[in-house]
């Protein structure tokens, strides 16, 4: 994606080097930009109920790229905020999930969840064949629409080698989606004439984000919330599994250019280890609500990153195929999630 001078030949998050020979100190200027524009989406969202700060950050940084407001020097600093927050937030999230309070559910909740991801991935990506979107940015769409948004993006993105391109369309469909999710879902649940119960299950099976399911458990109540939040991170703990299956078929093909990559990344072993210790370990609820702050704004800043890697011109370029493929697993999601929550309820 072209920038919008002639010094910066691609997108910020293209443009740097990955290379050690570019001084640390070089990637302070993006950084801070990443960093204070994230304050900022936090700040906004915080003074707006239900307004997703992910949201607010990749618009930011849509903005800031299609304005001209950013200078070449930014380039290194964006490329590193991008990344290394991104996996840093996945980590963290671990800690937000103990498997015992999945188990004292029931079966039923694992069942949905996996039911959900299973489904929502191979009917994405069946969808994106037949609409002819590019297999990569129909399974980088597959992934975040059906475990946990940007996150699972990030997840699956270095397995199968998606370029920038396909990950930041990805990123900004699976925001805006599951932002317009938050009032739909409670709306038409009372359509539909759904008991609070149902919704909440409902919620957390569908909805992309854990920050927009969040959104919507407070709408319903505190014993919602907890519930919603419970099914959202049993689709948020089926990453690891798809992950490293993606990586094995990636292995098996040999369509990653000679680069074998892990069977499981480090940060998604990171965020296992992290449920692992909230499961076997108490951890005082002012930790946990440390970490939940910390992971939206890790979170915050690298969708503020990747937004400034975002052409208007190129978005509008694959267009309406890709806004198919998106508001069609949007639909698959939430049917196959309002089903189960139908059964178990």
């Amino acid at each position: 994606m072209a920038a919008p001078g002639p010094a910066t030949p691609r997108s910020t998050t293209e443009a740097a080097p990955r290379s050690t020979r570019q001084p640390l100190s070089r990637a302070v200027p993006g950084l801070a930009v990443a960093l204070t524009g994230a304050a900022v989406a936090v700040g906004a969202a915080a003074l707006v109920p239900g307004l997703s700060p992910l949201l607010v950050a990749i618009v930011l940084g849509i903005a800031l790229r299609n304005l001209g407001l950013l200078s070449a020097r930014l380039a290194l600093g964006l490329a590193v905020a991008a990344r290394v927050p991104l996996r840093a937030g996945i980590v963290v999230l671990g800690l937000q999930l103990s498997l015992r309070d999945l188990a004292a559910l029931g079966w039923g909740i694992p069942a949905i969840a996996a039911t959900v991801v299973v489904t929502g991935i191979l009917a994405t990506v069946l969808l994106g064949r037949l609409l002819r979107v590019p297999a990569r940015q129909a399974l980088l769409v597959a992934c975040g629409f059906s475990i946990c948004g940007a996150a699972a993006v990030a997840g699956v993105e270095s397995v199968v080698d998606a370029d920038e391109e396909d990950t930041v369309t990805a990123v900004a469909l699976v925001v805006l989606f599951g932002t317009l999710m938050i009032p739909a879902v409670p709306l038409l649940a009372g359509i539909l004439g759904l008991d609070t119960r149902t919704t909440a299950l409902w919620a957390g099976s569908s909805v992309h984000e854990v920050a927009q399911v969040v959104a919507v458990g407070g709408l319903l109540g505190s014993g919602a919330l907890a519930l919603a939040i419970t099914v959202k991170l049993a689709r948020v703990l089926m990453l690891a599994p798809v992950a490293a299956v993606l990586s094995w078929r990636q292995r098996r093909t040999g369509s990653s250019g000679g680069k074998r990559p892990p069977i499981v990344p480090l940060f998604v072993l990171g965020f296992v280890g992290l449920v692992a210790a909230r499961t076997a370990m108490p951890i005082p609820s002012e930790v946990l609500s440390m970490a939940s702050a910390l992971q939206t704004f890790l979170l915050t800043t690298a969708m503020l990153a990747l937004g400034t890697g975002v052409q208007i011109r190129s978005l509008v370029r694959r267009g309406g195929k890709t806004l198919a493929l998106a508001g069609g697993s949007t639909l698959m999601v939430g049917a196959v999630g309002l089903a189960g929550a139908l059964i178990v309820a």
